[in-house]
């Protein structure tokens, strides 16, 4: 409401202060501030101030918005300090200490509902999954533990456009976490043949053991039946896909880079076998789990069935477990583990590396099937470039090639005490430690005979037929351990 003199009737706590008030005639001009002050009390906690227009005057709204009253604030002020007597002190005190009882008894009920909830969510994981996350806690390590929600946002809910590889235990797939690191997600199969101890197995071991030359874990993560392993990224797959892959996953691969391959393969292995504060037995080394950086560098993968061992003990007796075709005879025959079944392992990749063929091929003529017989013959007829990949050879040094598979045929003895460790295979590949070239084919490759006798022929082109002296079955899946 607007007036043009505004003729006011104010109130205080219903006490009529001013009447027929002029702001006009008061100020004697515009644009002047009238200040009114006034004492007034309360006794009931309210205070009631009223401004009424009197009914006289003039109140239509003038054109120009500069004239006419303004009551622009109402301020209050105490003019009294309080005094608190020994009652009200009192009442005070039993007020303050009614709340802070209360805000303990909130919080404690709070922090119970709290640990129900946790415990029952942990109770709940543990039976529909098996697991028991604190079992992560203490296996994972220095390893994070991530959400499943967190790794479904990484590989936008495992695409299949995100799949970069798929083993015996699962898929791995492609993934960028929220500060935009590049990760491997390594899915494990609810049907792969790792189960609960070889899961945590992984998460510790690699966790236990940095070295450049094997691949680093960021973390794991277990929810309900998913387990997953999260991996630094490998943008070139791994050595199986470079060397033995389709046209589009091959790589070009010359002879440095895969004599720089073998070297540090060697190395990694080396720090597993000697030099790592826990002593590790991969048991399972391969093309397929040596994966390969931006720069083709390798780095040692998947140790889902590696084995700690105590270096004062001569072996490991233990269930066969691995690839067959990498496996050390007496490790597959009698179960015999030692840190040289990792280095017979090494053995047959290298002669791989350099060959560029896989340890057998049923393709090829029975002679060539079985990549260690071929370089045993080619040895002992000294055509050992013979077996070299032939788009190498304008790239190689004949004395290099010589000496990468004169260290894999050592590295392949029949028994251990006849290999090499992998320190003294890295000093020979290196060139910094003389290589005493093997004089006779190990036991296991003598005692194929041929024969028409009892026992598992295969065909010959010949008409002949080989068999087996010894036999070997194997389980489908790996221990569970």
């Amino acid at each position: 409401m607007y007036a043009q003199f505004g003729p006011f009737l104010s109130y205080d706590q219903g006490t009529r202060k001013l009447r027929d008030f002029n702001i006009k005639e008061t100020a004697g001009d515009s644009n002047v501030a009238i200040k009114e002050t006034y004492n007034v009390s309360e006794t009931e906690n309210v205070l009631d101030v009223h401004l009424f227009w009197a009914g006289k005057g003039t109140f239509g709204i003038p054109s120009d918005w500069t004239r006419g009253p303004l009551v622009s604030a109402i301020r209050v002020t105490p003019e009294f300090k309080a005094t608190i007597g020994i009652e009200s002190s009192s009442n005070n005190n039993r007020r303050t200490t009614g709340i802070i009882i209360g805000v303990i008894v909130g919080v404690g009920v709070l922090l119970c509902l709290f640990l129900v909830l946790v415990r029952k969510r942990r109770r709940n994981r543990k039976f529909s999954s098996g697991y028991d996350s604190e079992d992560f806690k203490n296996m994972a390590g220095k390893a994070h533990l991530f959400s499943l929600s967190e790794m479904k946002i990484a590989t936008k809910d495992f695409d299949i456009e995100n799949k970069v590889g798929e083993g015996g235990f699962g898929v791995v797939y492609k993934g960028v976490l929220q500060n935009g690191n590049l990760v491997a997600v390594k899915k494990l199969s609810s049907m792969s043949g790792q189960g609960k101890r070889e899961f945590l197995n992984e998460v510790a071991t690699i966790s236990a053991v940095q070295h450049w030359n094997l691949v680093k874990l960021h973390g794991c993560c277990i929810e309900d039946e998913h387990r997953l392993l999260v991996f630094e990224y490998m943008p070139n797959n791994s050595l199986g896909q470079a060397l033995f892959g389709s046209i589009r996953s091959k790589l070009s691969l010359d002879w440095p880079m895969r004599l720089n391959i073998c070297l540090e393969v060697a190395r990694g292995l080396a720090y597993l076998h000697e030099e790592s504060r826990i002593r590790i037995i991969h048991r399972d080394i391969k093309p397929n789990n040596i994966l390969l950086d931006e720069y083709l560098n390798p780095k040692i993968a998947d140790f889902g069935l590696a084995r700690l061992y105590d270096a004062a003990k001569s072996h490991i007796s233990t269930r066969v477990a691995g690839t067959i075709g990498y496996l050390a005879p007496e490790y597959a025959l009698r179960g015999h583990l030692t840190e040289k079944a990792d280095v017979f392992s090494f053995g047959v990749v290298a002669l791989e590396v350099a060959s560029n063929r896989s340890h057998e091929d049923r393709n090829l003529r029975d002679e060539m099937v079985y990549l260690l017989d071929l370089a045993w013959q080619l040895y002992e007829e000294g055509r050992l470039l013979d077996l070299v990949d032939t788009s190498v050879l304008s790239t190689c040094s004949g004395e290099e090639v010589v000496r990468v598979i004169h260290v894999a045929l050592l590295c392949t003895q029949a028994t251990p005490t006849q290999r090499p460790s992998m320190s003294q295979v890295v000093a020979m590949l290196g060139g910094a430690m003389e290589i005493n070239p093997p004089q006779c084919r190990p036991g296991y490759i003598k005692d194929w005979q041929l024969t028409g006798q009892n026992g598992n022929t295969t065909s010959r082109g010949d008409g002949k037929s080989w068999t087996w002296s010894m036999s070997l079955t194997m389980e489908s899946r790996s221990e569970n351990l």
